[in-house]
């Protein structure tokens, strides 16, 4: 699944009374980037606190207007972002995927990829019935549960199917 644009930050909330910003990151380093959401948010300064970063945009003056941005994602062109190796993989990219069996049958989709500090683990969402919402259930994204993956498809073992 291609992307113009990728996440890699959330607003949670305000820090402090100067318009600081705490931050929930989706990327290990932002200090790369400085610019966001094409090119309505400038970051001044950023540093790392004991809840993740806290940032100061050019465009916030006060807590008001810092409490104002809490859930704003913070997103840069996928093309700003640096080239993947051979086996990686961009979140964004998974995201919605459709997920089936070596024999082609369909499992459901990705809906989410988090990370509890052992690797990444995607959660994948059966098809809904009657209006409502398929179950859910996690895997691991390693080669013995996803043995193939591409911008098209999310092959599973079925042994990791719940």
């Amino acid at each position: 699944m291609s992307v113009d644009t990728v996440t890699l930050a959330v607003v949670v909330g305000a820090h402090g009374i100067g318009g600081e910003v705490r931050l929930k990151s989706f990327a290990d380093d932002l200090s790369a980037y400085r610019v966001f959401n094409g090119g309505a948010l400038t970051i001044r300064s950023l540093r790392h606190g004991g809840n993740g970063a806290i940032a100061r945009f050019d465009q916030v003056a006060d807590r008001t207007a810092a409490e104002m941005m809490r859930g704003t994602e913070l997103t840069v062109p996928r093309s700003a972002l640096p080239p993947l190796g051979e086996g990686e993989y961009y979140h964004a990219d998974l995201i919605g995927l459709p997920v089936a069996l070596a024999d082609g049958s369909a499992i459901g989709r990705v809906v989410a990829v988090e990370n509890f500090g052992a690797g990444d683990v995607i959660e994948i969402e059966r098809p809904g019935a009657d209006g409502k919402p398929g179950a859910r259930f996690m895997v691991p994204m390693r080669p013995e549960a996803v043995p193939e993956w591409n911008a098209q498809r999310l092959l599973l073992d079925p042994a990791f199917v719940v």
